[in-house]
């Protein structure tokens, strides 16, 4: 499916107490669309960013993508062009990222899901699905062990924050849980290799052929952007195949 015209608002929501805006991207038919719920990368709302979830709208579902960073500023992002000309642009950034916490993404989604709901038929809300770039995929790890009869499919795109020294370390139930998964993992990945990856690889193949390990050969970290110095268009492009298709097959088996 190929919707040419995407639909493009802002939700404008609250959570933990601070403003929460949400992009959302969705077919411009006015039918209902499967929900996937888009979780950012440590530069924030950019194009880039956008362009991906038109791109996921234009494959027929309704995109939501919470700004992370709300209780910094409203929708801060940064491109590359816009990264090289601030000299405080990556403090800034690992600042932001900093700040982050597993309980207030969930906060955020949940904000996110309550504004979208709204504007949704009854009972059209799940089965839903996520994706997450980087830190993202930490969060799509949350969103399905904690929602597993909304989030029944997830996609981790340059997975970053799976495996840690902290009792919660996603690896260490990523076994239980009870959906379907692609990790699409760079093979040159310098910011976080296969090889500290190994612990949560090895956990999600529990699951069987619910799960997709995808080792890109070749890829770095960020491979999905086009406008990123790390770019891979033959591994972002292996990655948007076997997501739509694990998409497909779990929320819309017609289209799988």
């Amino acid at each position: 499916m190929n919707l040419a015209e995407v639909h493009e608002s802002v939700l404008e929501t609250v959570s933990d107490g601070e403003p929460l805006a949400v992009p959302r991207m969705r077919p411009g038919d006015g039918g209902t669309h499967p929900l996937i719920v888009m979780f950012m990368d440590k530069p924030g709302i950019r194009e880039a960013l956008r362009a991906f979830g038109r791109r996921l709208a234009s494959s027929g579902y309704d995109v939501i993508l919470p700004d992370l960073y709300h209780r910094h500023g409203r929708m801060i992002g940064y491109g590359p062009a816009e990264a090289a000309a601030d000299p405080g642009a990556q403090d800034h950034m690992m600042m932001l990222l900093r700040s982050l916490t597993d309980e207030g993404i969930q906060n955020d989604l949940d904000a996110a899901l309550d504004a979208v709901a709204a504007d949704r038929p009854a009972g059209s809300m799940e089965p839903a699905g996520c994706i997450g770039f980087c830190l993202g995929a930490r969060a799509v790890f949350r969103a399905m062990m904690r929602l597993p009869d909304q989030f029944t499919v997830g996609a981790m795109w340059h997975p970053s924050f799976l495996v840690d020294g902290e009792t919660d370390s996603p690896h260490l139930t990523a076994g239980e849980l009870a959906g379907s998964l692609y990790v699409g993992f760079g093979e040159a990945d310098r910011m976080m290799s296969v090889a500290s990856m190994r612990p949560f690889i090895k956990a999600v193949s529990a699951l069987g052929d619910r799960a997709v390990v995808d080792i890109l050969p070749g890829a770095d970290h960020a491979y999905t952007w086009p406008d990123a110095h790390t770019y891979n268009e033959a591994a972002a492009a292996r990655a948007w195949t076997q997501t739509l298709t694990l998409f497909g097959n779990v929320l819309d088996p017609e289209r799988g």
